[in-house]
């Protein structure tokens, strides 16, 4: 690895720093749903939209780094990531939280199909899927600290300026203004575009191709459960035990703590175990976190589901996106776009649990959740050994 490219560790990981902000609309949803007096079907709507840029965005941002060059492509996402969570400092309203997840949305979108292949710019001769893993790790912190601040903001344990729980958006705002500034000020030198520029035809035809169709879906699948854990663990506490929301909102925290401890012993378990078998083991205890998140009605259950999904869904993305990423290193740049549009999957999810859990409680959300999976289990075949 050369001189410049370990100076560009530190910024580049406090942008999977950054790119976890966008965890931040599970706890806001059920603080905005509460604020407002909304039903699950559109408090969920929030998160929902947030993703539904990925459908859109993912892989004209493919295209658009042939152009521009990843760098910079990442510098725009956090521009548009920090104006994101500069609104909120103005209101609560429910369309001026939809703008700003909107605008959340969209700098995540930038972020997420430029920076993992910027890693590969950074990184070189690395193991791809251990550093990804290790980006997710990090990521994985800002997320995890997320629910702490909207809680601490709530309970006015910390000065808020009259914010209350948005305090967290300032919070992060200034994060992000420090994550530019580092990153701009950073050299990286990025291989040179060979060949004509990819069209969206390019793109969308690339998933005719089995592997990357069946990441697509994968990855559909990944956030879909990350989304639907993120804003469901705290509304089944509240229907299953009784707790307020802001005892509840610890739930999207002990996930984000077990995905942080996932993402990180992840980059080691991957030196040492095949791929295939981490991904096993990751995807059998979802399913049991599935179980216990349908049937259970204690504290101790709950936790301890609410724990297995957040470390066994820690490392699906890593494992996946590398799969695809290495079927052809040529195209690396689309197919990441590619591979970033299945994060729509955070779109459909949330929107059928919210449905389901309107209709039947939140044991419907956890059904949807499952079906998820259960795809995962079918993945299974396409991971290498190695």
């Amino acid at each position: 690895m050369s001189k410049t490219n370990k100076m560009a560790i530190v910024p580049v990981m406090l942008c999977f720093f950054a790119m976890g902000f966008v965890d931040l609309v599970g706890i806001a949803s059920n603080y905005v749903k509460e604020d407002l007096q909304l039903s699950d079907t559109t408090a969920n709507v929030l998160p929902s939209l947030v993703f539904f840029w990925f459908l859109i965005f993912s892989v004209p941002t493919g295209m658009l780094m042939d152009r521009i060059g990843r760098k910079n492509t990442v510098l725009l996402s956090l521009a548009v990531t920090v104006a994101a969570l500069l609104l909120p400092i103005f209101g609560d309203s429910f369309l001026l939280m939809l703008v700003s997840f909107s605008l959340l949305g969209i700098g995540n979108t930038l972020m997420q199909t430029s920076l993992n292949p910027l890693v590969s710019s950074v990184i070189r001769g690395g193991n791809l899927a251990s550093t990804l893993t290790f980006g997710q790790f990090v990521k994985a912190i800002a997320s995890f600290l997320a629910p702490y601040i909207a809680m601490w903001g709530a309970m006015a344990t910390i000065p808020t300026f009259g914010l209350g729980w948005r305090v967290l958006f300032p919070v992060y705002m200034v994060i992000g203004i420090v994550t530019s500034l580092l990153l701009a000020s950073t050299p990286i030198d990025e291989p040179e575009l060979k060949g004509r520029a990819s069209s969206v035809g390019d793109c969308v035809r690339l998933l005719s191709r089995n592997i990357v169709l069946l990441s697509f879906l994968g990855i559909m699948c990944h956030v879909g459960i990350d989304v639907g854990t993120n804003t469901t663990a705290p509304k089944l506490l509240m229907e299953r035990v009784g707790m307020s929301l802001n005892d509840a909102a610890f739930a999207t925290s002990l996930y984000f703590i077990f995905r942080t401890v996932g993402s990180l012993t992840g980059s080691f378990f991957l030196r040492i175990v095949s791929s295939r078998v981490f991904f096993i083991v990751s995807v059998v205890m979802m399913a049991l976190s599935m179980l216990g998140l349908a049937v259970g009605d204690s504290k101790a259950v709950l936790y301890i589901a609410i724990a297995l999904v957040g470390y066994g869904n820690s490392n699906i993305f890593s494992l996946i996106f590398s799969q695809a990423l290495l079927s052809d290193e040529q195209r690396q740049n689309e197919i990441s776009g590619l591979m970033i549009m299945g994060l729509f999957g955070g779109t459909v999810f949330p929107l059928l649990m919210g449905l389901a859990g309107d209709a039947v409680g939140q044991v419907g959300a956890v059904a949807v959740m499952a079906i998820g999976v259960a795809y995962l289990f079918t993945y299974i075949p396409k991971i290498k050994k190695n």
